[in-house]
């Protein structure tokens, strides 16, 4: 088996193409992983039998959420609070 192989050189008049560089780029920076809360679930016994749900941050000691809410629990220990009374049933 014979190969034929041959060589063609540009002709002398063609001058050779430059391309330009392309400029380097920096990479996209990447966020530093997000702390992650160090959270934990805290319950109370309330009044009469009912409980408190209470998300706690361990490095602060901030409550982040709580279940029922201040508000509620200030409503049910009012004398003139029904429960039922904070939804309005009739239009």
């Amino acid at each position: 088996m014979e190969s034929k192989l041959s060589v063609v050189a540009a002709p002398a008049d063609i001058e050779p193409v430059q391309i330009a560089a392309k400029p380097a780029v920096a990479p996209t920076p990447v966020a530093p992983p997000s702390v992650e809360p160090d959270l934990r679930l805290v319950i109370e016994e309330g009044q009469a039998g009912s409980f408190v749900y209470k998300t706690i941050d361990r490095r602060t000691g901030e409550v982040v959420l709580q279940l029922p809410r201040e508000e509620v629990l200030r409503m049910r220990e009012a004398e003139a609070y029904v429960a039922g009374a904070v939804i309005a049933t009739q239009a």
